[in-house]
């Protein structure tokens, strides 16, 4: 099978992807976070085949992407009113919330939990896809498991190429960063994977939100997870990779010196620039610059078959949690704080 790129939403193109859904099939489609390779959430011959693709585990429940939020109530339950408050808030856009499922959903897609992630994108092409097939989509982001997520075609379509039939490509991701995931807990927003809805975002909003312990600590492969991206090493290139934060300008220079191997590759603001490497980076210098471009620069600092990636952290507020959270795990815990 040869994979093609569509580059244009024709009827006839929503035609051929309208059928692959129906088929049971796969296909890859762009949002404002990261690209996701989506089946038929109502399926579970579709639903494993994602798991098939990606060499994901099932123990990694999945999120399900739907055209509007009028379709939440279709497939699980809205409890309490600050479930509602989150949803009238910041759907669409790149917030996915936990809720208690309904018997429609297959288990495969929650990893056997009784709740279920939502998500309704704003991406224009996303909404125009998710309207036309007119099914939940369950999607996770579409890069194979523990590799860095998907923000541009050109960085996914050779490891998908003979793997399913159709990608649809909405240029670079506007975001980078997977959605932030929130469950409501004894009447408190809970966030489990931070996105770039941050915290703060969410206080303006209904006056409290807690962070998960988890966000920035491993967590046993064994244990039940209501979110995508808690566990293993994740988000990740092939080669080794260090993460060094300190507020302390000198400080972290210092550090990054005493660490350099015969061939390291720098990845970090242009603080780090002057330092002697085997390859500097820049990845932005701001947190939302950092946040779109961090996927896309970790898959190309892999390409320069270094021994090592430095990278350099950031401070754990606003959108800079969500960013420690995914660089975290990129370097399989392998961080320095000064």
């Amino acid at each position: 099978m040869k994979t093609e790129i569509i580059n244009e939403l024709t009827h006839e193109n929503l035609d051929k992807v309208k059928k692959e859904i129906a088929s049971d099939n796969l296909v890859i489609f762009p949002t404002e976070t990261v690209y996701g390779i989506g089946a038929n959430a109502l399926s579970e011959e579709a639903v494993s085949k994602i798991f098939e693709v990606k060499e994901r585990a099932r123990n990694n429940p999945l999120i399900v992407h739907l055209k509007n939020k009028d379709e939440i109530r279709k497939y699980a339950f809205i409890q309490n009113p600050i479930e509602q408050k989150l949803i009238d808030t910041f759907m669409p856009g790149p917030l996915t919330i936990i809720l208690e499922k309904k018997d429609i959903i297959p288990a495969l897609v929650t990893a056997s939990l009784s709740s279920v992630g939502l998500r309704v994108p704003s991406n224009k092409i996303a909404h125009a896809f998710l309207e036309y097939v007119d099914t939940p989509i369950a999607a996770p982001s579409a890069n194979i498991s523990s590799r860095p997520s998907g923000t541009k075609v050109s960085d996914i379509k050779n490891e998908f190429q003979g793997l399913l039939k159709y990608i649809i490509d909405g240029g670079e991701s506007d975001i980078g960063l997977e959605s932030t995931v929130v469950k409501v807990i004894n009447h408190i927003p809970t966030i489990l994977r931070p996105g770039f809805v941050t915290k703060e975002d969410i206080i303006e909003v209904v006056g409290c939100c807690n962070v998960s312990p988890h966000v920035l600590k491993e967590v046993d492969e064994n244990t039940k997870v209501e979110s995508p991206g808690m566990l293993y090493r994740h988000y990740a290139p092939k080669t080794k990779c260090l993460l060094i934060y300190s507020s302390d300008k000198e400080k972290l220079k210092e550090e990054v010196k005493n660490n350099l191997t015969y061939k390291t590759i720098i990845l970090g603001s242009t603080d780090l620039e002057d330092i002697n490497s085997y390859k500097f980076i820049n990845y932005g210098n701001t947190l939302e610059d950092i946040s779109h471009n961090l996927f896309s620069l970790l898959r190309l600092a892999d390409k320069y078959n270094g021994d090592l990636i430095i990278i350099e952290g950031v401070k754990k507020e606003g959108l800079g949690l969500a960013i420690m959270n995914r660089l975290i795990r990129t370097s399989n815990f392998n961080y320095i704080e000064l």
